[in-house]
């Protein structure tokens, strides 16, 4: 990967990996699209295509069932779904970066071994539970509780916006939760590994979302959910640390997602204003589209370096908070700019649900908000900078 920011050029595994990505998405993702956008409809067989190609287990290590990749592995595929679903991109993402992930981090042992082989062949998805009517970035507000009592903890409360909560192939949630007071009179937040087959856990109706509808979203609730102890994922008080670590991390595959839906969104755009006609020549012709463009190029480029920074600061083990929060800013704002010029370059056409740009229209404001808002990320920045 550090080879593409001196040469311009991918390595040779990482080259045929997007190819092979990008072959699945024009040929398998793309025909079905539309029909699941407009049915709000979770695409199971295009999950299935990605597990068959080991696009879930892209980071973890054989000894898991993955496929002994990296992070950088998983944002290329992520950006070669996102130019032609959003949707279906998010369901990987979540299911590596948010699902897999905190287990692989933080688990034990035993944790991993039951978990982690059929979440990274694709076959189960698990979902990840910190969101919550009054809490999210602001730990304090966490309400849902969890106490220990007869060898179990049981857990009360509520979590929202949870991304792959509700799927048939849906089998775990992590959830942070306060199980005591910490230092300083502040909140001991810890997290739980919960399956979902467990009582009292009830996944509540679907949102109706503006846009990633064919991604599965709901809210879900806790009433005395009872787990063994040994469903303690990591240290007891480390929880809400250990979720910052991974929604760190994810912003750099959010950021990718973002660069492909950009990216998108300018490939469809160079293909209309090739074709489309006015007053005798092709709408490309005039430099008021040529150029909007060219901007739109611009910004995807921009945004494909950021990420490629950050992630290759990651498995170099530097810090990289800072370049994850920027790329994530940047993308997620040029996927939004992006996909606003190129529904204005479509004219009447780009306002039809149907058409991808339209779907990226809906799709891409979501991307400034989900993982950390554009304000968290200029947050984070300035503290960086020692604000």
């Amino acid at each position: 990967m550090t080879d593409y920011l001196t040469t311009g050029s991918l390595p040779d595994d990482y080259r045929q990996l997007v190819e092979s990505v990008a072959d699945f998405a024009r040929s398998v993702v793309a025909p079905v699209s539309a029909q699941h956008d407009t049915d709000h409809s979770f695409p199971y067989e295009v999950v299935a295509g990605m597990a068959e190609m080991g696009l879930f287990g892209l980071p973890f290590p054989e000894e898991f069932g993955g496929m002994g990749g990296d992070y950088f592995a998983l944002c290329l595929a992520l950006e070669e779904l996102a130019k032609v679903d959003q949707s279906v991109a998010i369901t990987l993402e979540a299911g590596v970066s948010l699902g897999a992930m905190p287990i692989y981090r933080f688990g034990n042992d035993a944790q991993k071994q039951e978990w982690l082989p059929s979440l990274t062949s694709g076959e189960a998805l698990a979902a990840f539970g910190l969101t919550e009517p009054g809490a999210g970035t602001d730990a304090g507000g966490t309400r849902t509780r969890a106490e220990q009592e007869g060898g179990e903890w049981v857990i009360n409360g509520s979590k929202q916006f949870i991304t792959n909560s509700g799927t048939a192939i849906t089998t775990l949630v992590t959830v942070t939760a306060v199980t005591g007071v910490g230092a300083e009179g502040k909140k001991e937040i810890s997290t739980f590994l919960v399956p979902t087959s467990t009582a009292g856990l009830t996944v509540e109706p679907a949102y109706n979302k503006v846009g990633w509808n064919a991604s599965d979203t709901h809210p879900l609730s806790f009433v005395d959910v009872r787990v063994p102890e040994a469903n303690l994922l990591g240290e007891r008080g480390r929880g809400y640390a250990n979720f910052l670590r991974i929604l760190d991390e994810g912003r750099i595959a959010i950021a990718a997602l973002s660069v492909g839906a950009a990216q998108g969104c300018v490939d469809e755009s160079v293909k209309y204003a090739q074709q489309r006609e006015a007053f005798g020549r092709p709408i490309g012709a005039n430099q008021g589209i040529a150029f909007k463009i060219a901007r739109m190029e611009a910004r995807a480029h921009v945004a494909r370096t950021a990420y490629y920074d950050a992630a290759a600061l990651m498995l170099a083990g530097k810090p990289f908070k800072k370049h994850a929060s920027i790329a994530k800013m940047v993308a997620s704002e040029a996927a939004m700019d992006n996909a606003r010029d190129a529904t204005q370059i479509h004219g009447g056409y780009g306002f039809m649900n149907e058409t991808v740009v339209a779907r990226h229209y809906r799709d891409s404001k979501i991307l400034e908000i989900g993982e950390g808002t554009t304000e968290v990320q200029l947050m984070l920045i300035a503290r960086e900078l020692g604000f």
